[in-house]
């Protein structure tokens, strides 16, 4: 299984993303994106990375999530294996999912976010994606966690899991990037590394490096303790 989710969140204006599958670098592989393109997500059997930033390329200049995907899935031959997930700037999304995917296979749309997924033991996972996003509560990446164990809860993969990741993106905050390549329990590895990089020193730290909004942001840190 491969399941990802991408959202926009207007009240913070934070643009998240979260992917969990049965074999290795699922960060690397499939979520791309900052707050001046939108997100990707770029998957499937054979996927294309090339996907992934062709369509970030698109909707930084301007082209809609839906009309971005079409025009980075349509010319390609190998289309048939491959799936595309895109979040826009303004919170539009669109996907593709190829005839050939491994079932189950397809994707599902909120406001603001899309899930997309393959070799699914149902396409109940997706709903359950969906919904473990809207119903959760928290922050946008507490958010997308929930999601995933809301996915895994659902049926996940008879391969079980073997990695996940998380990106947060957005003009007011530095890139919050987590990848768990490899491991028997990614998803509770992820919730750690994030609950890590969201506490004590290091998020003293990272509030005080530059952002979009704050580009020459240098106020010195020291540690305390």
């Amino acid at each position: 299984m491969t399941i990802s989710i991408l959202a926009f969140d207007r009240k913070t204006g934070s643009y998240g993303g979260a992917a969990t599958t049965g074999s290795l670098c699922v960060g690397g592989w499939v979520l791309r994106g900052d707050p001046e393109s939108g997100l990707s997500a770029a998957q499937g059997s054979l996927p294309s990375t090339l996907w992934g930033t062709g369509v970030l390329d698109r909707m930084r200049a301007g082209t809609s999530a839906p009309d971005a995907v079409a025009a980075v899935t349509a010319p390609d031959a190998g289309r048939a294996h491959r799936q595309l997930a895109a979040l826009d700037p303004q919170g539009g999304t669109g996907h593709f999912t190829g005839a050939d995917s491994i079932p189950a296979a397809a994707a599902r749309t909120a406001p603001g976010v899309v899930v997309a997924g393959n070799l699914l033991s149902s396409e109940a996972v997706l709903d359950a994606c969906l919904q473990g996003f809207l119903n959760a509560q928290g922050t946008m990446p507490e958010r997308l966690l929930a999601a995933l164990r809301a996915a895994s809860d659902a049926g996940g993969d008879s391969r079980g899991l073997l990695s996940a990741a998380l990106l947060v993106v957005g003009r007011a905050a530095p890139p919050l990037t987590l990848r768990i390549d490899h491991s028997d329990t990614p998803l509770a590895d992820l919730t750690d590394l994030h609950r890590r990089a969201t506490t004590g020193h290091y998020a003293d730290w990272a509030r005080l490096v530059p952002t979009l909004d704050a580009p020459e942001r240098a106020q010195p840190w020291q540690a305390q303790g």
